[in-house]
């Protein structure tokens, strides 16, 4: 029987399975399984110019390799669009998000942050969708792993985008769309994407959606503090032998070595890693491959 608990691992498909997304991918599914709850995943491939042909189903492939197996069928964003647009109609009839001509270049003098457009409208072209962030709006929430955390998101982040003018759904929008529509009560990610969470939960006030819990796992980065993904160290992981670099997950999980006497499929390791695991050893802190 579940516990009621429901987490995912949401990949964006712009190259394969490396050290960080696998970091990503087993601390969600570690906690999922030590809660005795669900793991789900979803495919976030609304950015295609980004995309890379083909890494997807990698992604996929290399996961059934490692033995994070979703327990529901995998959501692809690029099916959804019904729902996000149900939901952006939604904020605009009510005035809580706006049309917006603004470029990058117009917000650039206030450091790229939106409070009041620069630019008239333009019937020529199509503009992007804000989401309006009243004066004085402070987030605060507490991160399981990073624990208290508040931002001005009317000062620090200003009035953010939610549609984007060259027709793609932006980020934000979309993964608190889902989050909500999947019954995700748990995000447990990557650090990089802490400062996007109080822009998600004032998203999902604005919606009447639930709040989940968050958890930020330590990034993997290279030698000179680059974002692995960004950097050239950032190499798949092999799915024919799993164990080394789940092996590796785990420590930068700050996860002590248990005893692997007989262990030679990922789904023994795994077994024994989830009566191992301990939350409260997470480093708030990044690690090195």
């Amino acid at each position: 029987m579940s516990s009621g608990y429901r987490g995912r691992f949401a990949p964006s498909p712009t190259g394969d399975l490396h050290a960080g997304s696998l970091l990503a991918a087993l601390g969600s599914w570690l906690y999922a399984r030590r809660a005795g709850g669900r793991w789900l995943v979803r495919v976030e491939d609304v950015d295609t110019p980004r995309e890379l042909a083909g890494a997807a189903d990698r992604q996929l492939a290399a996961l059934h390799a490692f033995g994070l197996r979703a327990d529901e069928a995998v959501v692809r964003q690029s099916e959804r669009d019904a729902l996000y647009r149900d939901a952006l109609e939604d904020l605009v009839d009510r005035g809580q998000a706006f049309p917006c001509w603004c470029s990058r270049a117009d917000l650039a003098p206030a450091g790229g942050i939106h409070r009041a457009c620069v630019r008239a409208p333009d019937p020529s072209r199509p503009p992007a969708i804000r989401l309006r962030v009243a004066d004085g709006t402070r987030l605060r929430f507490v991160d399981d792993v990073r624990g208290p955390q508040v931002q001005e998101v009317d000062v620090e982040v200003g009035d953010f985008v939610l549609f984007r003018a060259d027709g793609l759904w932006a980020y934000q929008l979309a993964v608190v769309v889902d989050d909500a529509a999947q019954g995700v009560t748990h995000v447990v990610r990557g650090a990089d994407l802490l400062d996007s969470t109080p822009r998600q939960i004032l998203l999902q006030h604005a919606l009447g959606l639930p709040t989940p819990g968050y958890a930020h796992l330590p990034l993997v980065v290279d030698e000179a503090g680059r974002k692995l993904s960004k950097s050239l160290a950032a190499m798949p992981v092999d799915p024919a032998d799993p164990l080394p670099a789940l092996r590796r997950a785990w420590a930068a999980l700050g996860q002590s070595p248990f005893d692997e006497p007989g262990v030679q499929y990922s789904c023994e390791w795994l077994e024994r890693a989830v009566a191992a695991f301990d939350p409260s050893k997470i480093p708030a802190i990044d690690a090195q491959p």
